[in-house]
Order: structure tokens, then C-alpha cells, then sequence
């Protein structure tokens, strides 16, 4: 099929034709709002998204410190110690907020670590037990990738919304298709199929 004839098949929605219908015309800006919603609202969700990420991790970093904590009995080792990612256990800790008050948690520490042990922990403003921050790369790649997986989840939802309705144009046609046969077949005095 030559490039020009390909055009025209493709835009016959968009030109007067005879056996245009109106579910085509209405599939046509279905079409084009479809595409301009899925490529300027992805990127604006994706844009979004990674923003938001970003901030809250680069909160977290402003809010989150380093303190000194304390173990305050022996680390399980040996073969028993149900071990985590990393090699280390779970053990109770003890540390001070910066405001004097003395806390008391459970948190990982290396397997076997003694009584009196020394670890670093990682505390909020409020002197509570809390992960340890994502570096600033770590940060980026997350926010980055948040903001891919959004923009991908938008317009694939957009596309997805615009082919239920596509099918249901066409399912509507289908049944104006076939009740324009049975009007012409009753003219023709008989029935086909």
C-alpha cells in the first residue's frame, strides 16, 4: 500500500464519509485524547511522583541521626541464630535521646555481640528507633524509578480506560450493524442467516 493511500486509511474517521458513523468520530477523539492524556499525564504523574519521593527522603535524612546505643544482653550465635540479611540478629538495645530520656528497643546487631556492646543506631526527632536514611544516590535511583514506575502505571491505566471504551463503541456498532442488516433483509422479504 503506497505511504500516502496509508495515511488516508488510517485518518478516514477524521474526513466526511458516507459510511462514517458517529461512535467513529467519537472513537477518533477517544483516540487522540487517549494519547495526549497518556503522554502529557504520565509524565506529569511521573514528575510528581518523583518529586514527592525525593523530598520525603531527603526529609528523612535532615530528621534522622546517629546515636550510640548499648546492648543489653547477649546477642544469639551458633548455628541457633536465626541470622538476617547482612549476618546480623536481633538484640535488645539501650540509648539516650538528645533530650536526656533513656529508651530501651530491639535492633540488629552482629551475631554474638556481648552485653555492653557498643552499636550505632538510628533515631527520629523524637529519640524513637527507625531505619537508617537512604544515601543521597540511594535516593535518587528511588526517586527515579518511582517516578518511572508512575508515569508507566498512568499511561498504561489511560490506555487501558481508552480500550474499554473503544470495545464498547464497537460492540454498540456491532449491534447497529446488525439491526440495519434485519431492517434491509425484512425489505428484501426474507431472512439471512
Amino acid at each position: 500500500m503506497a505511504r500516502t493511500q496509508l495515511s488516508r486509511a488510517r485518518t478516514w474517521r477524521w474526513r466526511r464519509n458516507p459510511l462514517r458513523r458517529r461512535s467513529d468520530v467519537i472513537e477518533a477523539w477517544l483516540v487522540l485524547a487517549a494519547w495526549v492524556i497518556a503522554l502529557v499525564g504520565s509524565a506529569l504523574a511521573g514528575l510528581l511522583a518523583a518529586s514527592t519521593v525525593g523530598s520525603d527522603l531527603a526529609r528523612q535524612r535532615t530528621e534522622r541521626h546517629p546515636v550510640a546505643a548499648v546492648v543489653t544482653q547477649n546477642a544469639p550465635a551458633g548455628p541457633s541464630a536465626q541470622t538476617l540479611d547482612g549476618g546480623h540478629v536481633w538484640a535488645p538495645v539501650r540509648w539516650q535521646s538528645p533530650d536526656g530520656s533513656t529508651h530501651l528497643a530491639r535492633t540488629q546487631v552482629p551475631p554474638g555481640a556481648p552485653q555492653g556492646t557498643r552499636v550505632t543506631v538510628w533515631t527520629d526527632t523524637h529519640g524513637k528507633l527507625t531505619a537508617k536514611p537512604l544515601s543521597g544516590g540511594e535516593a535518587t535511583f528511588q526517586s527515579v524509578w518511582t517516578g518511572v514506575l508512575v508515569a508507566v502505571a498512568t499511561a498504561g491505566g489511560v490506555a487501558g480506560c481508552a480500550q474499554f471504551a473503544r470495545s464498547r463503541l464497537e460492540h454498540r456498532r456491532m449491534e447497529q450493524w446488525a439491526e440495519e442488516w434485519e431492517r434491509v433483509d425484512t425489505r428484501w422479504g426474507g431472512k439471512t442467516g
